[in-house]
């Protein structure tokens, strides 16, 4: 059996197959960004912007729960059957898009692919964590943020140009049915567990080797609100999806309704997530050296500057490609550095239910993003929701700037051996430590 060791060099063909697998999940929600809403007004005949963005509150829902469920799974069944059942719930969803007969199996569809986000790009991200160990720990999530946007902007602007030449929904299912199978496939038979690469990090002098994974219920109190610095970094999780939402959702009605084509519409939404994948890959590495707060506020604070130039621009083609570009830097800038703060925070073997609590959290933006947005867009208008979500980012990067400090002390989540599965741990009155780096 070959010698299990930490390091991206060490670990490159595994690392890079999982960077491909996470390509394959981001283009599987990529083809939805540029079209599905315009499947909804023209397909099924839908006038409300909330019961468009219905779909997007299935699929945060759905995926919100599953990282819950997932970063405490990856302990107890293994990283590597989860992604493989990721990839087996997104087999239907372009069946249900096929012949679907209502919108309401296209919100079911999106509610399967949003277990299959969860569990596929949930284990991506750990994996990849738990192969590189401390030193990288920012980059190996920049690259793997970045495949997976860059996944989303290529498919995104694929079916938005053959959308205006082919059948909108035929470009859907034909292109999602190759990116499942073809991903299950390479999942199956290539990825390998990471749970050796976890055990050699935890028994390393850093950390207690008797350490066991922290029950959910700890997890989510610590990473919710019992730590500040955690319960910073899960909210400006949350408000950065909520942005995502309304970029997924409303924006392509809002060019829509200003006479933007398919093709126009395709462009902008592939701009955005595809400066903000290739922007991960710096952002990790610098948040590495410089630290995580700095880039975390930056990006919400652009972010927000994005958002306010979009709700000015009466959806001319021009202002909406300066925004997406503008609101892709933002992102690129908080995207990976908020999982790898929180993985400074927590052991090894805490890392998987921490990073599935703030997935949740995170997620959980889409929720809030589909709601706020279609309700606000049906009451006051496209420009005013998007300056309404606008505010909202601005207030979270202060947010950030408050509650989010870094000190060289790491803290674990993880409870002591003779609780593990109790859901409780260290005296909760002990000073807590917010450990990012």
């Amino acid at each position: 059996m070959a010698q299990v060791r930490l390091g991206l060099r060490e670990n490159l063909a595994q690392f890079s197959l999982l960077v491909a697998v996470n390509a394959f999940v981001g283009a599987m929600v990529g083809l939805e960004r540029s079209i599905l809403p315009l499947i909804g007004e023209d397909d099924f005949g839908l006038t409300s912007s909330a019961a468009v963005l219905s779909f997007i509150v299935a699929f945060g829902l759905a995926k919100s729960l599953t990282n819950l469920g997932a970063g405490v799974g990856a302990q107890r069944v293994g990283r590597r059957r989860l992604l493989i059942g990721g990839w087996l719930f997104a087999l239907p969803v372009p069946l249900l898009i096929a012949f679907a007969p209502s919108w309401s199996w296209i919100v079911a569809a999106n509610a399967l692919l949003g277990v299959n986000q969860g569990l596929a790009w949930s284990m991506t991200v750990v994996m990849k964590i738990d192969l590189v160990g401390p030193k990288r720990r920012g980059f190996a999530l920049g690259l793997n943020e970045a495949a997976g946007y860059g996944g989303v902007a290529v498919a995104a602007a694929l079916s938005g140009w053959l959308a205006a030449e082919l059948a909108p929904r035929d470009v859907l299912v034909a292109a999602g049915a190759a990116i499942a199978l073809t991903a299950l496939l390479i999942s199956a038979a290539f990825v390998h567990d990471t749970a050796a690469h976890v055990r050699l990090e935890q028994e390393s002098g850093e950390h207690d080797r008797d350490e066991v994974a922290p029950g959910l219920g700890r997890a989510f109190a610590d990473v919710s609100f019992r730590r500040p610095a955690l319960r910073a970094c899960s909210q400006a999780g949350l408000v950065n999806n909520l942005n995502d939402a309304l970029a997924w959702g409303l924006v392509p009605l809002f060019l829509a309704a200003n006479g933007a084509s398919a093709a126009q519409i395709g462009l902008v939404a592939g701009i955005y997530p595809g400066i903000w994948g290739v922007g991960q890959i710096f952002a990790g590495r610098w948040s590495d050296r410089i630290g995580r707060k700095p880039l975390i506020v930056a990006g919400m604070l652009v972010q927000s500057v994005a958002l306010a130039v979009l709700a000015t621009s009466d959806g001319a083609i021009g202002a909406a490609t300066l925004a997406a570009v503008i609101l892709g830097v933002g992102t690129a800038l908080v995207y990976p550095t908020l999982i790898a703060a929180i993985s400074d925070a927590v052991s090894p073997v805490a890392r998987a239910p921490a990073v599935g609590v703030y997935r949740f959290w995170r997620d959980m933006g889409y929720v809030a993003g589909g709601l706020l947005a279609g309700a606000a867009a049906d009451a006051v208008g496209y420009g005013a929701a998007i300056a309404i979500v606008a505010g909202l980012t601005a207030a979270s990067g202060l947010w950030v700037a408050i509650g989010l400090t870094e000190k060289p002390r790491r803290r674990s989540l993880a409870a002591p051996a003779d609780e593990a599965g109790t859901g409780s741990g260290a005296d909760a009155s002990a000073p807590a430590r917010e450990s990012v780096r």
